[in-house]
């Protein structure tokens, strides 16, 4: 009777476990079928005309807006380091699969700022392309990671071509509509922001495989931090006229991309994925 009592407690826990991930995993694909749907009521818009025209246009050494073009530099050595330390700790991934969605994301923080110091150069349409590329595979290769953690490593892994490719295709879109004369940001602003509300989601509704994944919520912080300073970049830099909320912009999301790699330094495979599923069931 014992026996058949805890067979049956096993069959009864394995089912509540596929029960609960298929309620999270239905949860997860509608909340994003229906933001991606819903971004595309609204009408087409663009960057404003001023966009280009950054406070601090301070040059130095003979580089022009020297402060913002040189602040990227944040980004090189957190994608350094991120790479270093994805590398090095390559053992300690539970799956060998999510190490790519992890070297993409700081392979895209280094070019970054190759890109965004290119483009902070001369600031113009054509150039803030090739800004935002880079930090396009960053995203992609973010969301990609959690997807791995959370959901599972093979769909992450899978879904990391498609997600490059939607990312890189939401910004020939861009400057398709500026050719067209209708310009058009929505697909851009949805790679953009999309995936960090999907990886709270993914947070909240899929059990955690590693330690710390506080860690996400710390380095999300950061980079709201970093918009709200670009957002407020006249404001900040006329207090005193040491440093524009842009090039603040530029140092903390910087740092938010070295917290992730910090995050991996520290984090230990939990084993209790299957255990918290049935729990909460």
């Amino acid at each position: 009777m014992i026996g058949r009592r805890n067979y049956s407690d096993a069959g009864l826990a394995v089912r509540c476990h596929a029960m609960s991930q298929h309620a999270s995993l239905t949860t997860f694909i509608v909340v994003t079928v229906v933001t991606i749907a819903a971004t595309f009521l609204f009408p087409r818009f663009d960057i404003p005309p001023t966009y280009h025209n950054f406070a601090d246009k301070r040059t130095f050494l003979g580089i022009p807006n020297f402060n913002d073009v040189g602040s990227n530099l944040t980004y090189l050595f957190a994608g350094i380091f991120g790479i270093a330390i994805t590398l090095h700790r390559h053992h300690q991934f539970e799956d060998a699969r999510e190490i790519a969605p992890w070297l993409l994301l700081f392979l895209g923080l280094a070019l970054t700022t190759f890109c965004s110091g290119y483009y902070h150069w001369v600031p113009n349409d054509a150039r803030l392309f090739w800004d935002r590329l880079p930090m396009t595979l960053g995203f992609m290769g973010l969301f990609a990671a959690v997807i791995s953690e959370r959901i599972d490593s093979r769909v992450g892994f899978g879904l990391l071509p498609l997600l490059i490719a939607c990312g890189i295709g939401s910004l020939f879109y861009w400057r398709w509509s500026i050719e067209m004369g209708a310009r058009d940001l929505r697909p851009y602003v949805v790679i953009q922001f999309y995936p960090l509300v999907a990886i709270l989601l993914l947070l909240w509704l899929f059990p955690a495989r590693y330690t710390r994944g506080y860690d996400y919520l710390i380095a999300l912080a950061f980079y709201i931090a970093a918009k709200i300073c670009e957002s407020f970049d006249r404001q900040i830099f006329s207090v005193g006229h040491a440093v524009s909320g842009h090039t603040l912009k530029h140092i903390l999301s910087g740092v938010g991309g070295y917290w992730l790699a910090r995050m991996l330094t520290q984090r230990e495979a939990t084993g209790q994925s299957k255990t918290r599923a049935v729990a909460s069931c």
